[in-house]
Order: C-alpha cells, then sequence, then structure tokens
C-alpha cells in the first residue's frame, strides 16, 4: 500500500531534497506547487515527486489540489520547509490506519534553537485554547502534518482556500463526529523564512484567515 503526501510548496526549492529523500517505504510525495520562482516544481519533479501547478494563490488551494491529484485510500499533508521529518509520518498515519482515529494531528515538540519562534507559539496555543472552549477537544496544536482517508477530507466540502485551511478541516471533522487524536512529532527550524509567520504581513494574514474561519 502507497500513503500519498501532500506537500504545499510555495519555494522551498532549498528544503525539498531533504524532505523528499526522508520519505519513508511506501509513502509518495505530491508537491502542490503555489507559484514558486525559484524552480520548486523541477527539483520536485527530478526527485521523484508527483507535482500538480496550483495558479490560484493559498495554502488551502494549494492543499485541495493536491489531495485531487493523490490516489491514495489514506493521505498525509506536511509542510514542505523541512520543519518536519517525514520519517515520522508512520507514527501520524497509524491510528487512521488501524481505525481508531479519523483525523490525526501531529503535535509539535520543538527541538533545537529556531524552532517554533515564541510568537506563533503562543498564537498557535491561543488559538487551540479557544477550540477546546468552543467545542470541548483535547487539542493542543493545530498541527502543520496530519493525516486521514482521503475521501472523507474531501467529502468534508472545505471552502476555504487561505490560511484558515486547517482551522476549518479541525471544526468541520468535528462537527462531523470525528474521532481527532494528536499524536508527537519533532519540529524542527525551518529552512528559509516563513510565508506565514516569517513577515508582518504573512503574519496578520493568517489571523484574518482564521479569524474568518471562526466566525463563520
Amino acid at each position: 500500500m502507497v500513503i500519498d503526501v501532500v506537500l504545499p510548496c510555495l519555494d522551498e526549492a532549498a528544503a525539498l531534497p531533504w524532505v523528499l529523500s526522508r520519505m519513508p517505504a511506501g509513502f509518495h510525495a505530491v508537491v502542490a506547487d503555489n507559484g514558486s520562482t525559484d524552480g520548486s516544481p523541477e527539483v520536485a519533479s527530478r526527485l521523484g515527486a508527483t507535482v500538480v501547478l496550483v495558479p490560484l494563490r493559498g495554502y488551502g488551494a494549494a492543499v485541495h489540489a493536491g489531495l485531487e491529484t493523490a490516489t491514495s485510500d489514506v493521505v498525509c499533508v506536511m509542510d514542505a520547509d523541512g520543519s518536519l521529518d517525514p520519517a515520522q509520518l508512520p507514527d501520524v498515519c497509524r491510528p487512521v490506519l488501524d481505525g481508531t482515529a479519523d483525523l490525526v494531528l501531529g503535535r509539535r515538540r520543538p527541538q533545537g534553537r529556531g524552532a517554533w519562534p515564541l510568537p506563533a507559539r503562543a498564537a498557535n496555543a491561543a488559538l487551540a485554547a479557544t477550540l477546546r472552549r468552543r467545542t470541548g477537544m483535547s487539542l493542543r496544536d493545530l498541527g502543520p502534518v496530519r493525516a486521514a482517508r482521503r475521501a472523507d477530507l474531501l467529502g468534508l466540502d472545505l471552502r476555504d482556500r487561505r490560511f484558515g485551511y486547517p482551522l476549518e478541516t479541525v471544526l468541520v471533522a468535528h462537527q462531523a463526529g470525528w474521532r481527532l487524536v494528536e499524536v508527537p512529532v519533532d519540529y524542527l527550524p525551518r529552512t528559509g523564512r516563513s510565508k506565514v509567520t516569517g513577515t508582518l504581513p504573512g503574519y496578520l494574514r493568517t489571523i484574518r484567515d482564521m479569524r474568518a474561519v471562526l466566525n463563520r
């Protein structure tokens, strides 16, 4: 059995060789490129990944296109920036494969200096606390690595195509009665600057997108 791994990508040519070299046996990368100008699609293709070009900009747009391109029953979604080690994907998938969970989120454990800067960590903690109050879930991290069954994810009919997509995934899955669990994963210093928290506009855009999802 092969498990497709959707990697939303924007200018990650420097990180992709390490990320793709760490893909475990039985896992196949689907790189959903969101308009890179650094040669990321060519790097990914040369290293054996399936590449889908996504002209509509936005994290959610890239993930959705990757899910539509994937063909495996169980799929993973993870960042392509080197902050997550694909070697840990079997641990993330296991609860879905053994039938004990419908959606698995990787709960991040920072490893090394520069991993998960404090402002981003504080914002994530505040968001998780809001979700716990609103839903009763015991969620601690809106993890950037997830696993679920592909058909079920597409069946959620998620609408956000920007940075609110991960939050909408969790909220709609909870409303649908899904069993959500968290699995610890190492969180490493990313390669290059973050498109989300690496700039003030990116940080503010992410907050705006997630607030819009909560308000809906």
